[in-house]
């Protein structure tokens, strides 16, 4: 299984668009259209829809910070339909390789509502460790992208 994670396009806008994930973690999930609108008034967003061939299967967008070396993963999803299927676990190895291509990156951090959040054991797959909370009293997990 290839996965690939690709700009949004006019042409694939859509698509992205009807990506959802369970109504139980739409509680702590916004839709992607609300993701994509506050990644366009930011500078420092990267978005991206997740492949696994046609149509896309999720969707992740990074905090990039311009002034220091500090990546953030603010939204992962894969859609409902899509879910247990490896797809999360692979989309997570690219994001992770992405971030380890940029300058000074030394770090990985991601934000959830709390520990007892799902995501928080499946980024504990990967190595994400519990760093605190963040300003809005979500929990922050970190993960060394230099070990």
């Amino acid at each position: 299984m290839e996965i690939t994670l690709e700009e949004i396009t006019e042409d694939t806008l859509n698509d992205a668009l009807a990506l959802e994930v369970t109504p139980e973690q739409s509680r702590f999930t916004p839709p992607v259209a609300v993701s994509i609108a506050q990644a366009h008034f930011s500078h420092s967003a990267w978005f991206r829809a997740v492949y696994a061939d046609s149509p896309p299967v999720g969707f992740v967008m990074l905090h990039l910070d311009g002034l220091k070396p500090k990546y953030t993963v603010q939204r992962f999803l894969i859609d409902k339909r899509y879910q247990r299927r490896g797809y999360g676990t692979a989309a997570m190895k690219q994001v992770i390789d992405f971030v380890r291509s940029l300058p000074e990156a030394t770090e990985l951090y991601a934000t959830l509502p709390s520990v007892e959040h799902g995501a928080a054991g499946f980024l504990r797959k990967f190595g994400f460790v519990e760093a605190g909370k963040g300003e809005n009293g979500e929990t922050v997990m970190r993960l060394s992208l230099t070990d």
